[in-house]
């Protein structure tokens, strides 16, 4: 997989909404396969969690996977097997589409393998997983048999240091790795050896700055997406950094929601009263998934997965300017 040379991102709409409260309660994150199946991984606080299994059609096909603390990721295996991070027991476990365990591992501690409180993970070329590895304040690479392989990073706030590493994901194209360094609201980008790159963001509220940025993803253009979660948005950078796009929300109701609240005349009538500005935004999203040219947003405070659908066009050399020194877009 290359790079195009530029690309000509077009236009970025919302797509549809997907569960609801007594389905995808609280979703942590999301997994939707080329089958159409999708898995949800939920979370509540106090109660553990567990993967729900629906589709586009917007089922409740059952629930899988119930031994969780704190699920935090989960993400597809190279033999199509389930993958799910828990910082709550300190384990990455291995499920099939049925629900049926296959492995786990994990021991909770700071030494060389161990672990303390792991969020983010993501395959690498290699077929190796990474792991964000929370509270040790590095990254670490393992085999999916739970073999160490490698790690980098410590705490601090300078290059390459990390406070809180939440959310990692890999370039297609090069294996570069981002992490969202939680504590210190920002994005760092490394080599796929672990080589610092570069950074961007700062704490705060506007364009680019972040507040305890959670989940991030990396899709086939290079593009960087960061779940910036205390902003209750979703970020979109370029691979050096750049902002680009913000998406704070546009929802409207699933088929489930519908079928639920068109079946109580009460609620109905509440939600024909409400006002519907806020109802369409995000709120505490923990992470942000590509499949295809779709985006998924597990909007967490509203129990359901936002999905907006990317519209942008490849371009070679011959079909654009050079990049200016101070670029803007004063004109179309």
């Amino acid at each position: 997989m290359t790079k195009p040379h530029a690309l000509l991102r077009a236009a970025f709409p919302y797509y549809g909404t997907l569960g609801m409260r007594r389905v995808t309660t609280s979703p942590a994150d999301v997994l939707a396969l080329d089958s159409g199946e999708i898995f949800v991984l939920t979370r509540t606080d106090g109660s553990g969690g567990e993967i729900r299994r629906t589709n586009w059609d917007d089922e409740d096909n059952d629930v899988i996977g119930k031994d969780f603390v704190w699920p935090v990721q989960i993400i597809e295996g190279s033999d199509g097997y389930l993958v799910v991070s828990d910082e709550g027991n300190h384990t990455i476990s291995f499920w099939n589409h049925d629900g049926a365990k296959i492995n786990s591992w994990g021991e909770h501690g700071s030494g060389e393998g161990q672990l303390d409180r792991p969020s983010g993970i993501v395959l690498n070329a290699d077929g190796n997983l990474i792991v964000a590895d929370t509270m040790n304040h590095r990254i670490q690479i393992f085999t999916v048999d739970g073999a160490f392989v490698s790690s980098f990073g410590e705490f601090g706030g300078g290059d390459g240091q990390f406070n809180m590493p939440w959310g990692v994901g890999v370039d297609p194209d090069d294996g570069s790795i981002v992490v969202s360094d939680w504590r210190n609201d920002r994005v760092q980008k490394f080599s796929a050896d672990g080589v610092y790159v570069l950074q961007f963001g700062t704490s705060g509220d506007g364009r680019g700055e972040l507040c305890r940025p959670a989940g991030i993803s990396v899709d086939m253009h290079g593009d960087i997406y960061v779940a910036d979660r205390g902003n209750h948005r979703v970020q979109l950078f370029g691979e050096n950094g750049n902002f680009v796009d913000v998406f704070t929300g546009n929802a409207g109701l699933s088929k489930s929601g519908r079928t639920y609240i068109t079946a109580n005349p009460k609620v109905l009538r509440s939600r024909e009263l409400i006002d519907l500005v806020d109802e369409r935004l995000l709120r505490g999203p923990a992470s942000v998934r590509l499949f295809g040219d779709l985006m998924y947003i597990p909007d967490a405070g509203s129990h359901r997965i936002q999905v907006y659908q990317k519209e942008a066009y490849e371009l070679t050399e011959d079909q654009i300017y050079e990049a200016p020194s101070a670029p803007s877009l004063y004109t179309v």
